[in-house]
This record gives C-alpha cells, structure tokens and sequence, in this order.
C-alpha cells in the first residue's frame, strides 16, 4: 500500500475551487443546492428541450414512455439520467395513474445500469422538491456507479 501526502489544506483548495467557479458560467458555478435554490417549477425545462432534441445529449435508451442519457457533470464514473417523456415536475406530482410510468423508469435504470456494466451495484436517486436539491422540474432518475458509493448519502 502506498500512502500519498497532499500538501494543500483544505482552506487553499476552497479558494482554489472559488476561483475556479467564478470563471464559469453561472449555471455551470452553482452547486446543486444553489441551484434548486434558484429553481421553481413551471414551464420548460432543459429535459424538455433535450426530449424535443432541440439540445444534444448523449442518448443511451429510448423508448416511448422515457429515454436515459449520460448527466453533463457526472458525480461519478457511470451517471445517467432517467427521464420520463409524460412532464412530471417532481415525483410528488406524480398520481395513482403515474404507478406504470414510475415502475417503468426504474426497470429501465436497472437494464441500463446492466448494459453500462454496473454488475457491481449502483445507486439510484430522485431528487424532489427544493429542500432534495431538484434543480431540474422535470423528474428524472440519477443511475450513478463505477465506484464504491458511501452511506450516508446527504
């Protein structure tokens, strides 16, 4: 076992990481707590936008009722997104009617996670409402693996 000493404190990586969010675009500087802050449901959606291919992703399923894409800031090796196409805001929308459709989306995180090689396990999360950090008003399931995850998660 070999044992690396980091040299910068804590407090020099806060500033370094300080500097470099204030060179990002603002949507992109914000923590995700920051932006569920920031974010209030209604109207469009970056999804939205991604189903109706008006914005690229990187598409890894699709079928009538969802698709799966690859998460812009991967929070670990493998992370991907499950999104239904039927607009929920947020899980808490989501009626009696909505059972089939929520079923759906997890057996399909589940395929995806298989034909992304996550044999070892992964971890799903939905996030809902501001205070679970939804950034996003359109509900969508992370797929997140390729790593040992940690517990507790937040």
């Amino acid at each position: 076992m070999v044992l690396i000493k980091i040299s910068i404190s804590w407090r020099q990586a806060g500033r370094q990481t300080d500097a470099a969010r204030q060179q990002l675009p603002q949507s992109l500087a914000m923590s995700e707590v920051e932006k569920a802050a920031a974010a209030s449901p209604g109207g469009d959606t970056i999804f939205g936008k991604i189903l109706r291919k008006e914005i690229p992703a990187d598409f890894i399923y699709e079928d009538e009722q969802c698709v799966a894409f690859r998460d812009v800031s991967p929070q670990a090796p493998t992370h991907f997104l499950v999104i239904p196409r039927k607009p929920l805001a947020t899980l808490s929308d989501a009626g009696d009617e909505d059972e089939q459709l929520l079923g759906h989306l997890m057996l399909v995180a589940r395929r995806v996670a298989k034909e992304q090689g996550l044999d070892k396990g992964f971890r799903l999360v939905v996030n809902n409402g501001q205070e679970g950090a939804q950034s996003v008003y359109h509900l969508h399931l992370h797929v997140l693996g390729g790593r040992q995850m940690q517990w507790p998660p937040g």
